[in-house]
């Protein structure tokens, strides 16, 4: 990724504060940012938050997503809704740089109850820097893609 990759966050409002941990550290390593929120701790629904990130990286409006929740279940089953979205959850650095190397996937998830910040920065550092290996991954890809009719 170049420094002109645009990567949206959103997050419940349980979860601003490593959103925004995330957000200030992902443009410190050169990275545009779009954090959309909440920007309050007033109650709001995950799947909605999850949704207006996933279609900021259909549109094209941003290259990658991070979104975060209790588990980053639920956000990321609300993400992967949307066509053309491929999102998994990542409590480890590992799967973080094989959903990108194999899956090609273009949003990650995050549980803020799961994890701690420290390991957050370094599975979003993963995610970011990991490529997609094409051959036969894109061919897998590809099935997941005509899955989505």
């Amino acid at each position: 990724m170049t420094a002109k990759t645009r990567i949206v966050l959103s997050s419940d409002h349980a979860d601003i504060k490593l959103r925004q941990t995330i957000a200030a550290h992902v443009a410190g390593l050169g990275y545009k940012v779009e954090d959309i929120g909440p920007m309050t701790s007033e109650s709001t629904p995950y799947p909605q938050h999850g949704e207006a990130a996933a279609r900021r990286v259909v549109s094209g409006e941003c290259d990658l997503g991070i979104i975060v929740c209790g588990t980053g279940q639920g956000i990321m089953m609300a993400a992967n809704k949307v066509k053309g979205i491929r999102c998994g959850v990542c409590s480890d650095t590992f799967s973080a740089r094989m959903i990108r190397q194999h899956n090609n996937a273009n949003m990650l998830s995050l549980g803020a109850r799961v994890i701690g910040e420290g390991l957050a920065l370094d599975i979003v550092e993963t995610f970011l820097s990991a490529e997609f290996e094409g051959g036969r991954h894109a061919t897998r890809v590809d099935m997941i893609t005509a899955l989505e009719g």
